[in-house]
């Protein structure tokens, strides 16, 4: 049991993890189940491991460049619950305006056509922005060109 503590340990020095993720890596190395959910419940009491805490690390290192639709999704795939995630999604700014600092970067001029438009439209979709976001950021940058 030492041993498996020492590996989290290890671990979690380099950064944060899901409880599930830790337990993917660590399942190999523990005899039995209840061993690793000892541990894993002592870090958890110890606050060394925390899905909220992961979860809101992972959404302000991501949140320059997604979407919360995005985000929602990475976190769900590392084991972290709805409500860690409801708590983390607002420490990601304001979605509207993250969208349209990606289009600038990305983009920074209005689209000619709407064969332009339509592919404007779907990478900022495809980077987990709500449709709402991007109907903000597209008006938002046709009027910034009319003035």
């Amino acid at each position: 049991m030492p041993d498996l503590r020492v590996q989290a340990l290890k671990l979690l020095t380099r950064r944060d993890h899901s409880r599930a993720e830790l337990r993917a890596k660590l399942a190999a190395e523990a005899e039995t189940e209840d061993q690793l959910d000892a541990v894993l419940d002592r870090l958890q009491s110890e606050r060394l491991l925390s899905d909220q805490r992961f979860a809101t690390q992972r959404v302000i290192a991501r949140a320059r460049r997604f979407g919360d639709a995005r985000l929602r999704q990475d976190l769900r795939q590392h084991g972290v619950g709805d409500a860690d995630i409801v708590a983390a999604l607002p420490e990601g700014g304001d979605e509207a305006e993250r969208c349209h600092a990606v289009w600038i970067r990305k983009f920074g001029s209005l689209p000619q056509t709407q064969a332009e438009r339509g592919k404007q439209m779907r990478f900022l979709q495809y980077r987990g922005f709500s449709s709402e976001a991007i109907r903000l950021t597209m008006r938002r940058a046709t009027a910034g060109a009319d003035e």
